[in-house]
C-alpha cells in the first residue's frame, strides 16, 4: 500500500521512506503543505505521515482541512513538538496518532500498522478469496496452500483488488496504488497489468475472476 510522507527535511524523509520500504510500504514524499494538499487530492493513500513545521504553513492546518472535508485518511503526526499540549492539540485536530522526534523506526512502523489495523482501515496480515491467499507482510501468494510467484506490479494490483473484493475499485485508485506520484503513466498501463494478473492467476489455478466495469474500474470475486 502507498503512503504519503509530508516532511521538509529531505534527509529525514528519505530515511523514513527507506525504513517504510523495508517494512513493505511504498511512499511518496512531499516537502510542503501545498504539495501535501495537491498529493492528497490526486492520489488515494493508505495513510499520511505528517510533519507540523512546514516551510509554507503549519501541518495542523493541513490536518484540520482534511477533517473539515470529512476525509478519513489516517494521519500519523511526526514532529519535534513533543510537549503535552502539542500532542493534545494534534490529536484534537484529527491526528490518529502522534510521535515526537527523535524516534525509533520500529516504533513508527508499529504505530502505523496499529492505525491501519483499526476497523475500516487497510491492514490485515492475510487476504483471501476462494483458494487464493495473499500474505501482506511477506507479499507471498498461495493457491490451494501452495506458494505461487506473481510479478511485483501485478501483486500490487492483486492487493488492492483483494482488499476491496466484491466491490468496484476505480481504475484511478488502482493506478495510484501502483504508481503514486511517479510521473507520467501510459494510458493503458493499468489494463496491461490487470490482463497479466488475470493470466497469471488462471495459470496458477486460482478460482477468482477480475471483472472489468467499463468506464469505472475493476471488481474481484469468486469464480462462478
Amino acid at each position: 500500500m502507498r503512503l504519503l510522507i509530508v516532511e521538509d527535511n529531505a534527509e529525514l524523509s528519505r530515511l523514513v521512506a527507506g525504513g517504510l520500504a523495508a517494512a513493505g510500504y511504498q511512499s511518496d514524499i512531499v516537502g510542503s503543505a501545498a504539495e501535501a494538499r495537491e498529493a492528497v487530492s490526486s492520489v488515494s493513500y493508505a495513510a499520511m505521515i505528517l510533519d507540523l513545521g512546514l516551510p509554507d504553513g503549519d501541518g495542523l492546518s493541513v490536518l484540520r482541512e482534511l477533517r473539515i472535508k470529512m476525509e478519513p485518511l489516517p494521519v500519523l503526526v511526526l514532529t519535534a513538538r513533543g510537549g503535552l499540549q502539542d500532542r493534545v492539540s494534534g490529536l484534537r485536530s484529527g491526528a490518529d496518532d502522534y510521535l515526537a522526534k527523535p524516534f525509533a523506526m520500529e516504533e513508527l512502523v508499529a504505530r502505523l500498522e496499529a492505525i491501519l489495523r483499526r476497523p475500516g482501515q487497510l491492514l490485515g496480515r492475510s487476504l483471501s478469496l476462494a483458494n487464493l491467499v495473499y500474505d501482506t507482510e511477506s507479499r507471498q501468494i498461495f493457491v490451494d496452500d501452495q506458494p505461487r510467484i506473481i510479478s511485483a506490479r501485478e501483486t500490487s494490483v492483486l492487493e488492492i483488488l483483494l482488499r476491496r473484493q466484491g466491490r468496484v475499485v476505480p481504475k484511478k485508485n488502482v493506478e495510484d496504488h501502483i504508481f503514486g506520484l511517479d510521473g507520467e503513466v501510459a494510458s493503458n498501463a493499468v489494463e496491461v497489468y490487470v490482463s497479466r494478473l488475470r493470466k497469471q492467476l488462471a495459470e496458477h489455478g486460482a478460482k477468482v475472476v477480475i471483472h472489468t466495469i467499463r468506464g469505472v474500474g475493476y471488481l474481484m470475486d469468486v469464480e462462478k
